[in-house]
């Protein structure tokens, strides 16, 4: 790129959508919003203080103790995230790598090597460091692999046991779109609310930001909106609040079910034909089987909320059509397969499974694609290669698995050890953002022998690493940006030249793999550019066949971006329609071929934490065992002013803006002293985050919640016993698994208290 370039406007997109760019003589000036886009976020504005940020990390660099340790025995692990770095040239450092990797991989197997990515690092379909570092690691032998995600993971392993699907198939393929819940629903009952804040974000992008502007005509339309949530914030203004106490939804939906049926208001015709194991499951809801009906007395101890509330409530929803919606949020905690299931089930007593408008939807608002129904296009998906290696772990479990290698584990009816990881490759992702119980996971992170890390700043996870590689932000790359979610089609360029000695994951991979000699297996031959004009190829190819007219790269090239004619409008059949008509002839894909109340295979795993129907079980943290060291439920929802943690380098250095603020209730505030503003301390047994008081009656009294992002540990360690300084509420959460079925995060398991910290 020529560096005395003039000023320029270009278009890119990102995880967050799409925005024009300016930049003079090389470098990036300015962000603005995207023309199409009726409601743009305000999150890109933070980029080009980030992309030039003094957190960048400028060269390969190595942690001195495992430097000077690698000959020897002694790589000093309890070194990690206190060391300082030494800088190596390229190719010195790439020898050093690649005798290192070689060396674990001849001595202990590929079974030793764990390849992490999160798959968040840029909308750009070839540049994915996910894909990448799992190619590259197939190509020299295979890798320990991750089952499921940190926001979905519990669903990804219950979903499939009672409908026949996956998860994200159900989520981004199944489900109404916003038009059609427009056009046929009466009533819309969220549970843990649609929050246009998270809807900023989607997988490959989103470029038209609507979840608001659906919202304002559901309130034109007058239909009935109800927020089930321990905030109002959840859901956009206009709806109905009911605060519930965080992990109690399942017994609210237990007592909504048990109404329906002591009222004669259950579907029985729809249970008998489409549904499997009602009877199985109906003498624990009406309490024949422990003595307890789950009526709406018995829940509303639980869960906060009045039994006249609870009966109006599931009368309300019995009278017309009604969707109900599940954030994925709820299945972020102890025992979180347990509302998804007992969604389905309620979903399945009012019948309207498979209607247009009704039944149950997952993750509305959790990222703004969903909620938009496209025509599907194959291709710009880079293949990783196949896997050699079969152990693959549940990925919320790391630290589990670097602590107790060797240690047998339950996860979805299957029992096996943990992998002994001498080796941890990272890229595309900071751990110590989406993990739970951040010290913890600091032990952990001592274990393996070597840490390596692609990252473009020097994050909490770069921050603990043996081997850092400089990496480019997807400003400084030409790339492809398409997301299934949506219709819009972009040439990312490369805006401007790498920053200091920033190279490509693809070149820093292909680097590698030819010192390993798997280099043609890695690269086929292409450059990043050829692939480009590969992945492109086949998608056009594909789009030809579906009837699309695209131009071709380099026609793409110039004109930047396109919007396409892939946007499915009017009624769109799911499986679960195909299924409604003909229940026979298309049967699910469950055991019974029906939607599964009572499941046969998981009351056979004899999972006492996950039983074979939907059951109210309360977690080791919350508002009904709370006690006086730590009486307040933590929520850690997503940050509204970023995608995870990234852009945090910026957004951290404004004035006021960290520590982060903790919404609290005035009426927990005053008999703890704590006025608007105040610095707090937030702990329990765990650790310890500073917070700014945000004081709102949008929360429960006695709930706080407190944004994830902020980078752990800012700027060094960060021992337990100490506070983190911006707050991140990772320090505070518990690190244990949904249960043995789903074993995912249990983010929004704890309790804690909060004090004036002077």
């Amino acid at each position: 790129m020529d560096s005395s370039a003039p000023r320029k406007t270009q278009v890119t997109s990102s995880h967050w959508g799409a925005f024009e760019v300016i930049t003079e003589n090389g470098r990036l000036i300015e962000t603005r919003p995207f023309s199409g886009d009726p409601n743009p976020s305000d999150i890109p504005k933070a980029i080009p203080a980030a992309v030039y940020h003094r957190s960048r990390v400028a060269r390969p660099s190595f942690r001195r103790g495992w430097l000077e340790g690698r000959e020897g025995t002694d790589r000093n692990r309890q070194g990690r995230g206190i060391d300082d770095y030494v800088e190596l040239p390229w190719d010195e450092a790439l020898d050093i790598t690649a005798q290192e990797i070689d060396r674990i991989r001849k001595t202990h197997g590929n079974s030793a090597i764990f390849g992490g990515s999160y798959g968040w690092s840029s909308a750009g379909r070839f540049h994915h460091a996910q894909s990448q570092v799992h190619r590259f690691l197939n190509a020299i032998g295979g890798y320990v692999a991750s089952f499921g995600s940190y926001s979905t993971g519990c669903a990804q392993a219950i979903i499939p046991h009672v409908f026949g699907v996956p998860f994200l198939k159900y989520n981004y393929g199944s489900q109404d779109s916003w038009d059609v819940i427009a056009r046929h629903t009466d009533t819309l009952v969220m549970f843990g609310g649609i929050n246009t804040k998270n809807a900023q974000v989607s997988m490959g992008g989103v470029t038209e930001h609507e979840t608001a502007d659906w919202f304002a005509r559901f309130r034109d339309k007058g239909m009935r909106l109800v927020n089930v949530s321990p905030q109002r914030s959840d859901a956009p203004e206009g709806c109905d609040w009911i605060a519930v106490r965080p992990a109690s939804d399942t017994a609210l939906m237990l007592a909504l079910a048990h109404v329906l049926e002591s009222e004669g208001l259950s579907d029985h015709d729809f249970l008998d034909r489409y549904t499997s194991g009602f009877d199985r499951f109906r003498p624990y809801l009406m309490g024949e089987t422990d003595g307890q009906p789950k009526s709406p007395e018995w829940a509303a101890p639980l869960c906060g909320v009045g039994a006249d509330a609870i009966r109006d409530l599931a009368r309300h929803m019995a009278q017309g059509r009604t969707l109900i919606t599940m954030a994925w949020s709820l299945q972020r905690g102890e025992h979180g397969e347990q509302p998804y299931w007992m969604s389905a089930v309620l979903a399945a007593m009012l019948g309207q499974i498979g209607l247009p408008g009704g039944g149950v939807g997952y993750g509305y608002g959790a990222i703004g694609g969903i909620g938009k129904t496209m025509q599907r296009i194959e291709g710009l998906t880079l293949p990783q290669g196949d896997n050699a290696v079969s152990e693959v772990i549940p990925v919320a479990r790391i630290a589990d698995m670097l602590l107790n290698p060797g240690v047998p584990y339950d996860f979805n009816g299957n029992r096996q050890p943990y992998p002994d990881i001498r080796l941890v490759y990272w890229a595309g992702g900071n751990p110590f953002h989406h993990h739970q119980d951040l010290h913890r996971l600091e032990q952990a992170w001592r274990q393996p022998e070597t840490i390596i890390v692609n990252e473009p700043w020097w994050t909490a996870t770069a921050q603990r690493a043996d081997i850092v590689f400089p990496a480019t932000t997807p400003y400084e790359r030409e790339d492809i940006g398409f997301s299934p979610l949506d219709e819009y089609l972009f040439n990312m360029p490369a805006l401007i030249p790498p920053v200091h000695e920033a190279r490509d994951d693809y070149d820093i991979f292909t680097d590698l793999a030819a010192r390993m000699g798997a280099e043609e297996t890695y690269t086929e031959g292409r450059s990043s550019e050829q692939w480009l004009r590969h992945l492109y190829g086949t998608f056009h190819a594909n789009a030809t066949k579906a009837g699309i007219d695209l131009p071709d790269f380099d026609g793409l090239r110039a004109q930047n971006w396109l919007k396409m004619p892939v946007r499915e409008r009017g009624e769109v059949k799911s499986f679960l329609t195909h299924f409604r008509d003909d229940p026979e002839g298309r049967a699910l894909d469950t055991p019974s071929g029906r939607i599964e109340i009572f499941s046969e295979r998981i009351d056979g795993f004899g999972y006492d934490d996950c039983p074979g129907h939907p059951v109210w079980l309360p977690p080791s943290e919350w508002l009904g065992a709370a006690e006086s060291a730590a009486p307040l439920h933590l929520v850690s929802p997503q940050p509204g002013d970023k995608l995870h943690s990234q852009l945090e380098c910026a957004l951290a250095d404004m004035p006021g803006a960290r520590p982060v603020a903790l919404a609290i209730h005035p009426t927990a505030a005053k008999v703890r002293g704590i006025a608007q503003g105040d610095l707090l301390r937030v702990f329990n047994a765990r650790g310890a985050a500073r917070a700014r008081a945000h004081l709102t009656t949008d929360i429960l009294p006695d709930v706080v919640a407190m944004p994830t992002g902020a980078w752990f540990g800012a700027g060094g360690g960060n021992a337990a016993g100490t506070i983190d300084p911006d707050g991140n509420p990772n320090v505070l959460t518990k690190d244990v698994g949904t249960s043995r079925l789903g074993q995912g995060a249990s983010a929004h398991t704890a309790l804690v208290e909060v004090a004036r910290l002077d």
